[in-house]
């Protein structure tokens, strides 16, 4: 039997599509090179837009038309929040939440009786009580081979307003010390950078009886492994501690590189979204790493159309952004979620407004961004080189078109010299 694994959204069920694919491949399936030519098509979905449920449909309709004798199997957080919605989807043979999601291998494996006829076979538990984590190393999904992505950390305690993550996730929980050092060890054998990434990362380490924390589990890991570089991926402002802020600042090997959520600039709106911090409390963590870190990458996720934010809030969360160092953002456009409070709230913003500024920010962003990468000219800069040839990603995220194609997975130190339309061309002026 041949099975295909499609993932959608984020790192996280990245992650998720990487163990299923190892569990399935222990089993003694065979993985198929596309969902035209696989027996049994696994499609691990996401559930965080309204726009991520769309191509969620999309894919399984496309799956039955171009391949109308595979079993599909959904799965994931659109699967945990409305399985009878995809229940009826014509091809699907299984829905399986990821209250149930270790058990996927077992269940492909055993080859349930399934016909266009019959219901699909749900599986979907209290999500609260799961306390597995679904852990492998991912690769990105754009073909570069060189930085695998490390899930240490799932699900999340907070309750934000506008956010379906939590019911579909559930609590937040952590690989343990001792797995993540010795998968980052196996890594360290073939890579030189790798990516540490959870739904919460930020929290690793937080739950009863723990007394270590992610500053702690990262001096582990430069202690006891021969990882060149790490990188952290998005973690909450509260939790860029002063401590994990000096510790990225005095260690070469983590990269300079701070991805911290804002969603918006405006106090009130934060107070509606539920969020824990206030406008100045995230100032200060920014200006703190910018002060230690004075060229470090400075990222964050923006939202624009949230219920309530007038032209006027809209306005101070701008500002408010403008003022802060960013060298890029992700912005995104309020999507309402079946079941939180802030699909309920009143004040709805009329989605042609919603993308206006959306707009106002990305070419706010792109203005940023290019500024960052002008600063960078003449000024040498560590990097990673990737696939395709040719290509490197410097440590503060900035792409990199090289002079000559030069070999994937190497460190390397550049010197910018010219703007692209995204990034910069540099030479490479030493090897590791």
């Amino acid at each position: 039997m041949r099975f295909f694994v499609q993932n959608f959204g984020c790192r996280a069920t990245q992650a998720d599509g990487a163990a299923l694919a190892a569990q399935l491949g222990a089993k003694g399936l065979a993985q198929a090179g596309s969902r035209d030519s696989a027996d049994v098509v696994v499609l691990n979905t996401c559930t965080v837009t309204a726009e991520a449920d769309k191509d969620a449909r999309s894919a399984i309709r496309r799956t039955h038309r171009e391949n109308p004798n595979a079993r599909i199997l959904v799965t994931g957080c659109y699967a945990q929040r409305a399985p009878a919605e995809l229940a009826e989807m014509p091809g699907v043979a299984w829905v399986v939440g990821n209250s149930h999601k270790t058990s996927i291998a077992d269940v492909i494996a055993d080859e349930l009786e399934y016909h266009s006829n019959l219901t699909a076979t749900t599986l979907i538990g209290d999500i609260f009580e799961t306390k597995d984590i679904l852990t492998a190393p991912i690769l990105e999904s754009t073909g570069d081979r060189t930085r695998p992505n490390l899930k240490i950390q799932d699900g999340c305690h907070n309750r934000c307003s506008f956010c379906v993550i939590p019911y579909v996730r559930g609590k937040s929980r952590y690989v343990g010390a001792d797995q993540v050092v010795e998968q980052v060890r196996q890594l360290s054998e073939r890579y030189k950078e790798v990516v540490l990434s959870g739904i919460n990362l930020g929290r690793w380490g937080r739950e009863a009886g723990s007394e270590m924390r992610l500053p702690d589990l990262l001096r582990r890991i430069l202690n006891e492994t021969e990882i060149p570089r790490l990188r952290l991926s998005s973690v909450e402002p509260m939790d860029f501690s002063d401590d994990l802020l000096g510790l990225m600042a005095e260690s070469s090997r983590i990269a300079n590189h701070v991805h911290a959520p804002l969603q918006s600039g405006s106090d009130k709106i934060l107070r509606l979204m539920h969020r824990k911090y206030r406008p100045r409390h995230y100032a200060d963590r920014l200006a703190k790493a910018r002060a230690l870190m004075p060229t470090a990458g400075i990222g964050a996720d923006v939202m624009t159309g949230f219920p309530g934010e007038t032209d006027e809030l809209f306005e101070e969360s701008r500002q408010f952004i403008e003022a802060m160092p960013y060298t890029y953002l992700h912005v995104f456009t309020y999507s309402e979620r079946p079941g939180t409070p802030a699909a309920e709230m009143a004040g709805s913003v009329p989605m042609v407004v919603r993308k206006d500024r959306n707009r106002v920010l990305r070419e706010l962003a792109a203005a940023k961004n290019a500024a960052f990468r002008e600063s960078m000219l003449g000024v040498e800069v560590s990097a990673v080189t990737m696939e395709p040839l040719g290509i490197a990603l410097t440590e503060n995220f900035v792409q990199a078109q090289l002079d000559l194609p030069y070999t994937p997975n190497r460190l390397v130190t550049l010197r910018p010299r010219a703007l692209t339309q995204h990034g910069i061309a540099a030479s490479i002026v030493a090897a590791a």
